[in-house]
């Protein structure tokens, strides 16, 4: 059964604690502050699997030397709308927000911009670079690979990652912005952790266990495999994920990127590719602008289908809940309280009574 929910957490109080707990681990404290940031964000958008929840997974893979805490990131400029960023085995979230910043700083002088990422690692949500990018009047794509979760399409073996696909665009001047942040599994792999960490079932039609047979116990998914959306088709954009991502980057690719969760070998060397583009290389800027204000009402006003009380446009969902939480906070269970509790033991930090300061509800 899952967890029981044991309080509501206002989100600053969630981002100091994350703060403390990643500079404790030995990050920067600007640096620190980027990754608490954005996990705390994922919380608000209602992505609890890639939050708070992650920490003591992350934090131990610094222990263990294969993400490197104080990374010099690095950006060799090879073409003029085209630059690499060498995330110097960091945590990815610094990588990827330095290479969205690269991509909209190229698209800006040149119309479009292309940054390719290598000796990265995993990156968290990928809609945070989207947003970035939106924030900055930009639209973007955002590609990456990640370690073996699902088969190429009839094999039983993980082979490609389950790679999220994102991509942003701004709204007009009155309707909100296009936000797509979507894995190539049925459901993202850190539902079925999340799943397996409570010890739930899942539904069927989604995992194989390490046999290849499909399975609902939430553990033996984890330990399996991952079934792509769409069957073939979502086995063939996981691929084009690893070509894009890890091929063309040079980094890992094929199998190769290291598992998050199970080994700590060495550095998993994930790439990405970010994209921006200028909202104004054919219409003038307000003319995008009245064009998405006129989508995005022609598309809400369409004739609503039985069961939905609204028609909702990509990303809208999650900004709702995050509208929602950040009023009445960040909801915890019981098992991410204790993790986070043990976490701060062994790091110094008095997760209890800072907790006990931010709750809303309990």
């Amino acid at each position: 059964m899952a967890d029981t929910l044991i309080m509501k957490v206002d989100p600053g109080t969630l981002t100091s604690i994350a703060a403390r707990l990643f500079e404790a681990g030995g990050l920067r404290k600007d640096d620190a502050s980027v990754v608490a940031h954005d996990l705390v964000a994922a919380n608000l958008r209602g992505l609890d699997s890639h939050g708070i929840s992650r920490i003591p997974m992350y934090l131990e893979r610094i222990e263990h030397g294969v993400v490197n805490p104080k990374p010099d990131i690095t950006v060799q400029n090879v073409f003029p709308a085209v630059s690499l960023v060498d995330g110097d085995d960091g945590m990815g979230f610094l990588a990827g927000h330095r290479a969205i910043e690269e991509a909209v700083a190229l698209a800006e002088k040149n119309g479009i911009g292309l940054v390719g990422v290598r000796r990265s690692t995993h990156y968290g949500m990928a809609a945070l670079y989207v947003k970035d990018a939106i924030k900055k009047g930009y639209l973007s794509l955002a590609y990456t690979n990640s370690s073996p979760a699902l088969p190429v399409w009839g094999s039983r073996t993980a082979f490609l990652g389950a790679s999220p696909f994102a991509a942003g665009v701004p709204g007009g001047k009155e309707e909100v912005p296009y936000v797509l942040d979507m894995a190539m599994t049925v459901i993202a792999r850190g539902k079925i952790r999340l799943a397996a960490t409570h010890g739930e079932s899942i539904a069927s039609g989604l995992a194989l266990d390490k046999e290849g047979a499909p399975t609902t116990d939430a553990a033996k998914a984890f330990e399996g495999v991952c079934l792509p959306f769409g069957g073939a088709k979502g086995s063939a954009l996981a691929m084009l994920m690893d070509l894009l991502a890890g091929v063309l980057t040079g980094a890992n690719y094929g199998g190769d990127v290291k598992s998050l969760y199970f080994d700590h070998s060495e550095p998993q060397n994930v790439g990405h590719l970010f994209i921006a583009i200028r909202p104004d290389l054919f219409v003038s800027k307000d003319e995008f602008e009245h064009r998405m204000d006129t989508f995005v009402k022609r598309a809400k006003a369409l004739p609503k289908a039985q069961g939905f009380e609204e028609i909702l446009i990509p990303g809208e969902p999650e900004e709702n809940t995050a509208v929602e939480r950040l009023e009445t906070g960040i909801p915890l269970t019981e098992e991410v309280i204790q993790t986070l509790q043990e976490t701060g033991t062994k790091y110094g930090v008095d997760i209890a009574g800072i907790l006990r300061e931010g709750a809303l509800h309990s």
